[in-house]
């Protein structure tokens, strides 16, 4: 018997414990079955030779998912350190004064807007914590690429928490807000086109070594973390912005800079593992492809801002919220290495940077000053 406390110790002939007789059948002992009975099954052989950082690869890797280090993507680590520094709750940020803005302050035009930005970003965040948990993370095959996956899965349920949050204590009618995606054409042509592009790759059994798999899910993580993260979040904020510019639910855009943090770097990842998949799976999505994707979500970019800013509210518009997003689009492709979709787009929002930019903020509990140092800000 092992001595659990010391399984290395050896035990004494005299601790070890008889054996009970063997039991018996009219007076005669039973038989003990042939030695060959006994002989344990054969055990799959197993690899046991270090892993090699050199032989990880971001999908298709067939090295240890288990083994976090040495590793081969340090920056997919950087990316998680860097996101456990904007950690925060929507309970750290007061919202007293946005309640009263709100019901006092704000025109009806500007509620249309606050509204319908939150039942669009609610909807969206949802839909993205599904897909990275069960369309990106699983297939990801080095552990330093899941870990911050893992990280960016409990963000976008931190964000749905926050519009939640927004939502509940300003009173707004949430069984209205959230259906809003279902009944508002413009908000579900946004949420049907990322169903469309993304439920294609949510199945756990894609072969991703068969090249139209491959290019397939290439496609959809492209347009996952270059236009839904990259893009539509990134260019969603700023109609809220617009408010806090002028000293208007101050609030929520507080607790927004800290989702759009959040969301340049889910962008900025993201971006870089489809690079990482580009060179080392020696693909490239088809041009065309491309080119079909930046149109639709355009078009459906710009039907969402004519609804939200159907009546343009101080200082933004639906031509200076489409503008940026061609600005941004732009960005994001040269980012991944293709050619800008909108050649020429100058920013319309020349402030928006500035929100995901701020270096230093008040520690929400006491004065200290806190910095976040986020690699990955920076996209030029």
């Amino acid at each position: 018997m092992m001595n659990w406390d010391d399984p290395f110790a050896t035990i004494s002939q005299s601790s070890r414990q008889v054996p009970p007789p063997q039991p018996v059948i009219d007076d005669e002992p039973i038989p003990e079955k042939p030695a060959a009975a006994k002989k344990p099954a054969a055990q799959a052989q197993v690899d046991l030779r270090p892993v090699n950082p050199d032989d990880k690869r971001v999908i298709n890797g067939m090295t240890d998912i288990n083994q976090l280090a040495p590793f081969k993507y340090p920056w997919a680590w950087e990316y998680f350190l860097n996101a456990n520094r904007n950690h925060w709750t929507p309970l750290d940020i007061g919202m007293a004064q946005d309640v009263h803005d709100y019901h006092h302050k704000l025109t009806l035009e500007e509620r249309h807007v606050y509204e319908n930005v939150l039942s669009y970003l609610t909807t969206s965040d949802i839909l993205a914590m599904r897909n990275i948990g069960l369309a990106v993370m699983e297939k990801m095959s080095a552990p330093e690429l899941q870990i911050y996956q893992a990280r960016q899965v409990y963000e976008e349920s931190l964000h749905t928490w926050t519009y939640q949050h927004c939502i509940e204590t300003i009173g707004l009618n949430q069984s209205e807000i959230y259906n809003r995606y279902r009944v508002v054409p413009e908000i579900n042509g946004k949420i049907q086109i990322a169903n469309r592009r993304l439920n294609s790759v949510l199945r756990a059994d894609i072969d991703l070594r068969d090249r139209d798999e491959l290019q397939n899910f290439l496609m959809a993580y492209i347009f996952f973390a270059g236009v839904f993260e990259g893009c539509w979040f990134y260019n969603g904020f700023s109609p809220i912005f617009a408010l806090q510019r002028r000293g208007l639910m101050k609030g929520t855009a507080e607790q927004l800079q800290y989702i759009m943090r959040d969301e340049v770097l889910h962008a900025s990842f993201g971006i870089r593992v489809a690079k990482q998949i580009m060179l080392e799976e020696n693909i490239r999505p088809d041009p065309q492809a491309l080119a079909e994707m930046w149109a639709e979500c355009e078009a459906a970019e710009e039907a969402y801002a004519g609804y939200i800013l159907r009546d343009p509210i101080l200082g933004y518009s639906k031509e200076d919220h489409v503008g940026q997003y061609r600005f941004i689009a732009n960005r994001r492709a040269r980012s991944l290495g293709f050619d800008e979709p909108y050649p020429g787009a100058e920013p319309t929002l020349s402030w928006l940077d500035e929100q995901a930019n701020l270096r230093k903020e008040k520690n929400f509990f006491e004065t200290r000053v806190t910095e976040y140092q986020a690699g990955g800000l920076k996209w030029d």
